[in-house]
């Protein structure tokens, strides 16, 4: 198995947990919150696929599908149209809200869609390209689509916590 397919599956991994938290939740249960500072599993959702989005079409040299797709003005966010969540407050993620999972398994999916699409075509050499020289050691496009995955796959898992919880 070469890399890009191992990276191929471990992003596949991403969106069928996705599914599996998302699909049958009312909305809700999509906005509820452990707590009044927790994250709610609408808002995870948003994020780890705007993450994704974000930075493989960043390392990919390609349009973000929430831009190219009009998913931004499908989700109608009070937020400046470039943000992912990163270092988002207790008020803005109580402030993403979806009429339903529809909504965010659609993006999800869109953004998988063209996250496979540029590892399908993506020789295994150029996972040792250097894209962010701003670290030390520099970052290659392998260890930045590893951390995708990685962050990706913990805000799957809160969800899927969070689920869990408002389920008992």
């Amino acid at each position: 198995m070469k890399a890009t397919e191992v990276l191929a599956d471990a992003f596949g991994r991403v969106q069928e947990v996705v599914h599996e938290v998302v699909e049958g939740l009312s909305a809700d249960e999509l906005h509820a919150r452990t707590d009044p500072e927790a994250n709610s599993i609408a808002w995870l959702v948003w994020h780890l696929a705007r993450v994704q989005d974000d930075h493989v079409a960043d390392a990919a040299g390609l349009e973000q599908v929430w831009h190219a797709q009009g998913w931004a003005d499908r989700f109608g966010l009070p937020f400046p149209a470039d943000a992912t969540g990163y270092g988002h407050t207790a008020r803005q993620v109580g402030q993403v809200r979806v009429e339903s999972g529809e909504l965010l398994l659609g993006y999800l999916d869109a953004v998988h869609a063209q996250t496979r699409a540029f590892l399908d075509g993506l020789p295994a050499a150029d996972l040792d390209r250097v894209i962010d020289d701003r670290w030390d050691p520099p970052v290659t496009l392998g260890v930045r689509l590893v951390s995708v995955v990685a962050d990706d796959l913990q805000h799957a898992g809160q969800a899927a916590f969070v689920r869990g919880a408002l389920r008992r």
